[in-house]
């Protein structure tokens, strides 16, 4: 085969590939579209949440966010203190 043909030939194959893949994506997106408005049409309609009755929490909020601080503060200490060496 000459270079012309080869060059042909190579061209014609890429063609087909890209287009069979085109084709399979168009068949996969159609194909998705079409469950999910099967599903949506069968799926029961979710029923609404009640509401539900807030509870005190054990500790306060502040002394919890102080004491995450403290935690996160000494973390860093140390992290910082061992990393110089």
């Amino acid at each position: 085969m000459q270079d012309p043909e080869l060059l042909q030939e190579g061209l014609g194959l890429m063609a087909l590939g890209m287009g069979f893949v085109f084709v399979f994506l168009g068949v996969l997106v159609f194909s998705m579209t079409l469950m999910s408005g099967v599903i949506r049409r069968f799926q029961p309609v979710p029923a609404p949440a009640a509401p539900r009755a807030r509870t005190q929490p054990a500790a306060s909020p502040a002394s919890q966010d102080d004491e995450t601080l403290a935690v996160i503060s000494a973390a860093v200490h140390r992290y910082r203190h061992k990393t110089r060496r």
